[in-house]
């Protein structure tokens, strides 16, 4: 490992606007002329901008030596480097029969990504299509195809150990359920789903109440995504860490790590509802027991709040999520914060075994959390409490989730980076641009890698405008209006939220091209008013590919 020091003399004065905290950045691989004169570039770029006053105390000067480091990983590219952009591809990119769609289309969508200058693809691994026939009945037939594709097309794959069903979320547009063989324990024990207070159950993922209960024909849950990711491993091992960069472990609804607290399908639930708690399977109350009996309240393991409302209300409804609601109570603490630490330990569980799973392999293990950010700007969190975030005005719920994935040395993937808070309606109270900020400083704290999604499909110059703002994470405990910002290494990876016709029609693609580009190119300042002409030429090159992609792609 090498380490540089910054003398005052060495280098600009403003170099002082980089990180001066304990954040260090360490330097492997990566030759020191190389990094000085990057640091120089910066500094002479910030001086001018900033007319070379620093924010740090006060002064203009060094007072002492600083030790900065930077840890190159397999996705990321340093603090004053770009962010590789992945696309998702379409949900039902294999069918129930484990067949490819669209191959034609697929080809053409590849290869005009690559000449865009896109890194990868995003693909689902549907557990309910590859061990449809039976417990430990691989069959990787589809997946195969769809990654020699991909890698002849000269792009990576950030694939998705997608252990949920598909068609129950916001964006869904196919339905490819669970295993029949684990719907089938579902009906002869349905408790092993999620289950609401009314006794409704769901079948999206299931409950982690039983994830170490050998529920599935002889197996823990655990150890059957165990199973499922020891085999794609074996079956795909010379390839990971080389066209396969990045494993993505499902951990909940929608892959997300949460509790299916907002469910859209049977119109249980509509934005911007509260959502409720799903602790109601005999395994989840029998935890909360033993959980109250230990505290020696053994009265509070009978069921969750009474007084925390419906789907569909709003905080103030309640009786527990309102201001001053019954959620800061003895009572209330308490349950939040074990139906919490069940998440996160099943979170653990899940990460644990794929970290063991992949050592070695040069993957990047990932896993995703929510953007739940509508009551965001009350002070329960209402609709983060019911997801499992155990999130106030008072309380930081994402530290210790983001500590978690820090242990195991995971990426916290985070969604709705391209919203703004001027956007969102008023009556529900978001605010997605702080919660991306807090989630953005509990993964410094942590000491973990963050990369981004957006949570809808966008295709406008403003959604692209604020991804890339927000993928620098150049912003301040204080707030991301303050004087005093620190750059630090950006989202390791950006996730771009579709592949499909939409993202292939003229004036979408004329706006996602320069956006791909000032992502890798790492801009922070005047993105759209710089190298047209190239971005011109670039868009022009791809537009054969891009009109063949289209045609083929829905008709």
């Amino acid at each position: 490992m090498w380490v540089l020091f910054i003398s005052p003399s060495s280098l600009d004065q403003s170099i002082h606007y980089i990180p001066t905290r304990s954040y260090s950045l360490r330097l492997l691989r990566f030759p020191l002329r190389f990094l000085v004169r990057a640091l120089h570039r910066r500094s002479m770029a910030t001086g001018k901008a900033r007319g070379g006053h620093s924010a740090v105390g006060g002064g203009t000067h060094f007072t002492e030596w600083k030790e900065y480091s930077y840890h190159e990983t397999a996705t990321s590219r340093g603090a004053s480097g770009g962010v590789p952009v992945f696309v998702m591809l379409p949900l039902d990119s294999v069918t129930m029969n484990n067949t490819v769609t669209r191959r034609r289309a697929l080809n053409a969508s590849l290869l005009a990504l690559k000449s865009a200058g896109v890194e990868g693809v995003m693909m689902d691994v549907w557990w309910g299509i590859v061990e449809k026939d039976g417990p430990r009945n691989y069959n990787w037939s589809a997946y195969k195809e769809i990654i020699e594709i991909v890698r002849k097309s000269g792009l990576k794959v950030q694939a998705v150990m997608s252990f949920h069903q598909c068609g129950a979320n916001v964006g869904d547009s196919c339905t490819i359920p669970l295993p029949p063989w684990v719907t089938e324990e579902m009906q002869r024990n349905p408790d092993i789903a999620y289950t609401d207070k009314a006794g409704r159950r769901n079948q999206e993922y299931v409950s982690l109440g039983c994830d170490t209960l050998p529920v599935l024909k002889g197996r823990t849950p655990i150890q059957v995504y165990a199973d499922f990711m020891r085999s794609f491993r074996d079956t795909f091992k010379h390839l990971l860490g080389d066209v396969i960069a990045e494993i993505q472990c499902g951990m909940g609804p929608a892959g997300e790590l949460r509790y299916p607290s907002y469910p859209e399908s049977e119109g249980k639930w509509r934005f911007p509802g509260i959502g409720e708690f799903q602790c109601y399977d005999k395994y989840m109350m029998a935890s909360l027991r033993a959980s109250a009996h230990s505290q020696g309240k053994p009265h509070w393991g009978f069921g969750g709040p009474h007084d925390a409302g419906y789907y569909n209300q709003m905080p103030e409804e309640t009786g527990f999520f309102q201001r001053d609601g019954s959620w800061q109570s003895e009572y209330g603490q308490f349950f939040l914060e074990w139906y919490s630490q069940m998440l996160i330990a099943h979170g653990e569980g899940v990460l644990a075994a794929a970290a063991g799973i992949f050592c070695g392999t040069g993957v990047t293990i990932s896993g995703k959390v929510a953007g739940i950010h509508w009551h965001y700007g009350t002070r329960s969190h209402a609709a983060e409490l019911t997801a499992g975030y155990y999130n106030t005005r008072s309380r930081d719920g994402y530290l210790p989730i983001a500590q978690m994935f820090a242990k195991h040395s995971v990426t916290l993937n985070f969604t709705c980076i391209e919203m703004r808070d001027v956007e969102q309606p008023a009556q529900a109270l978001c605010s997605p641009e702080h919660l991306v900020r807090q989630v953005a400083l509990a993964s410094r704290k942590a000491g973990v890698r963050m990369a981004g999604e957006n949570a809808l499909p966008r295709f406008d110059e403003g959604a692209h405008h604020q991804i890339v703002q927000k993928s620098r994470l150049q912003m301040s405990e204080k707030g991301d209006n303050t004087a005093t910002h620190e750059e630090l290494e950006p989202l390791s990876a950006f996730t771009f939220l579709r592949m499909g016709e939409s993202l292939f029609r003229s004036e979408n693609w004329s706006l996602f091209v320069p956006f791909v580009r000032h992502m890798e190119e790492g801009r922070t300042f005047h993105p759209w008013e710089e190298e047209a002409r190239t971005v011109e030429i670039r868009v022009h090159a791809t537009r054969p590919l891009v009109q063949e992609a289209a045609s083929f792609m829905y008709h």
